[in-house]
């Protein structure tokens, strides 16, 4: 054979071989779901973390097969692009200086993730283990007999006698549940130390993005740095430690020590983006109403510390695949039927994968602050998040039934019992992304298998994945699908169940307001109520959907941590006011607890 017609026998097979790997499958298989979560999952894309290199590669997957199926972007190239904090470090203007001696930032001392940046000259006064608890059967004033004005105080951390801690105790021994405590006594700066018995190594603990600033400069000292401040006073830590630790034993004092210290910390931003694709609707009258569809792709990278990882002294790559490439590859197989099934979506249908869920909802609170269509337009929101481990019993839960006046009825009509047995919860709010819809007066539907022991662990890998159960799971919500895409009565949306937004946030314990907070911070100096729950004690007392606490008890509220730590000093019974910005007037509600 002559080598002209070999090339050109070969060239012929390589157009084949591509166009045969192009040809779009419209029908939801086992290997197109298990193609995009060993992608997904894989150790190239290392645990996905909103921001990284992962999550960029993760959006590009995602954005591209959608597209293959025929979808069309809502945003430039279907990336719906916001930024968010990356990372944070140590500035240049870190200083610390005790009697002319100056110590090493990062070594000696290190700023408080959530340090405001300053400086402050000012004497040192010890205030024990910062706390001022008269709750419950507990009643300490670490801050009595001393004055705090203008100074910083140094503080233990942790809580005396750890083997037998008080409810009331553990809920307030925060580090920073201490800074504000201190702050609101009229200190100006806060020294944070470890007691043997808490740390004893006394590690400086690396920064993180998670906080926000404080108000007031705060700082980690090494335990010897500490004791160079308490010399004049006659104590050293291990000493006061010891004695603090004794039944009731407040040690109190001024330390006679003047301190010259700085804090600065710089935040490193960047760019990461939603994926938002439509699908457009069949019917010319319908096209313009709309359907999402919706399901996160971060994860939390390598975990470590600091991550919502349950195993946080393991750093390793945290693969995600239930959580959540399991909703992630079955939002793009529904796509693909979807789009192949002709009269399945008058409606046009909105898919999009979200980003920073594991951060607090960031890419769906993004979204929906910012929407490419008129949220009064969308007739419901359909959120798949860890839908790959159906287990033998073949039980689901669906949530948000009651979201909708007869959603539950509606959808319950399209199972088939012999493959998935739903388990049918009404409320509207959780721990995922649908969350920031309900919030927005949306119905919502949200679709799971549940937890497992792999859950937010490296563990969590594609081969463990139910494939079989997750086309069962698809076959239902394509259903569901095309019915809400298609059946002309729009959906009448109504409240359903406790609006609890911030299962996220560790340590809540105690009382309630009865509001879902905005827990992204996209208000400033001030917490929004983006939802309140009728008959809980925010709406008997007055409050309004969209209002903005400021304070509690004429304390300031600047974010969730001021607001958690506000309700943590509260307990039932208790009559509060609560201070919100409502249409920019200043309102003073009166809320009993």
């Amino acid at each position: 054979m002559k080598l002209k017609t070999i090339i050109s026998v070969v060239s012929l097979a390589l157009l084949i071989a591509f166009c045969t790997r192009q040809r779009v499958n419209y029908e939801i298989t086992r290997e197109e779901l298990q193609e995009h979560i060993n992608y997904l999952a894989s150790e190239l894309l290392k645990g996905r973390l909103t921001g990284s290199a992962g999550d960029s590669l993760a959006a590009y997957y995602i954005r591209d097969r959608l597209k293959n199926y025929g979808l069309k972007p809502l945003f430039d190239e279907g990336f719906q692009r916001f930024e968010i904090i990356v990372s944070v470090e140590p500035g240049k203007n870190n200083f610390l200086k005790i009697r002319d001696k100056e110590f090493t930032s990062g070594e000696d001392f290190l700023p408080a993730s959530f340090s405001d940046n300053g400086s402050l000259k000012a004497e040192v006064v010890f205030a024990g283990y910062g706390f001022n608890i008269n709750t419950g059967s507990i009643k300490r004033n670490d801050y009595s007999g001393i004055d705090v004005k203008g100074k910083w105080v140094m503080v233990l951390r942790d809580i005396p006698d750890a083997g037998n801690p008080s409810d009331e105790m553990v809920a307030l021994s925060s580090d920073r549940s201490k800074v504000l405590m201190a702050k609101d006594l009229g200190a100006a700066g806060v020294i944070l130390v470890s007691g043997e018995a808490f740390d004893k190594d006394d590690v400086l603990e690396p920064l993180t993005v998670t906080d926000s600033p404080a108000g007031i400069p705060v700082i980690r000292v090494k335990r010897n740095i500490a004791d160079i401040i308490l010399e004049n006073s006659g104590h050293n830590i291990s000493s006061l430690e010891k004695k603090l630790s004794e039944s009731g034993k407040i040690v109190s004092f001024a330390t006679g020590t003047e301190i010259s210290a700085g804090t600065e910390i710089i935040k490193h931003k960047g760019i990461t983006r939603n994926v938002v694709m439509v699908l457009p609707g069949e019917d010319p009258a319908l096209k313009e109403e709309y359907i999402i569809v919706g399901a996160h792709f971060d994860h939390l990278g390598s975990g470590g510390k600091n991550s919502s990882s349950r195993m946080p002294d393991t750093v390793a790559v945290h693969y995600g695949a239930d959580d959540n490439a399991s909703g992630v590859a079955m939002l793009i197989e529904l796509a693909g039927k979807l789009a192949g099934t002709k009269g399945s979506h008058k409606r046009s249908i909105v898919f999009v994968a979200f980003t920073g869920e594991e951060k607090g909802l960031l890419g769906s609170k993004y979204f929906t602050e910012n929407p490419p269509v008129e949220l009064a337009k969308i007739n419901a929101m359909i959120n798949l998040d860890m839908v790959g481990r159906l287990k033998e019993t073949r039980s689901m839960q669906v949530g948000g039934t009651g979201t909708a006046q007869n959603l539950e009825e509606k959808i319950s009509y399209l199972v088939d019992t012999n493959f998935i047995k739903p388990v049918y919860t009404p409320e509207g709010s959780g721990p995922s992304d649908h969350s920031s819809f309900y919030a927005k007066n949306i119905p919502v539907l949200f679709f799971t298998t549940g937890a497992h022991i792999d859950y937010h662990t490296p563990g969590d890998t594609p081969d463990k994945i139910n494939y079989e159960g997750m086309i069962s799971v698809s076959d239902y919500i394509f259903r569901i699908d095309s019915l809400l895409a298609c059946d002309t009565p729009r959906l009448a949306f109504r409240e359903a169940g406790p609006a609890n937004n911030i299962s996220r946030m560790p340590g809540r314990r105690g009382v309630t307001l009865g509001i879902m907070p905005d827990i992204t911070g996209s208000v400033k100096n001030g917490l929004r109520a983006d939802l309140v729950t009728p008959g809980k004690p925010a709406d008997l007392g007055g409050m309004k959907k969209g209002d903005i606490i400021t304070a509690i008890n004429g304390k300031p509220v600047s974010n969730i941590e001021d607001y958690m730590f506000r309700l943590s000093q509260l307990k039932r019974g208790d009559a509060i006011t609560v201070e919100v910005l409502r249409d920019g007037k200043k309102i003073e509600l009166l809320i009993q607890l």
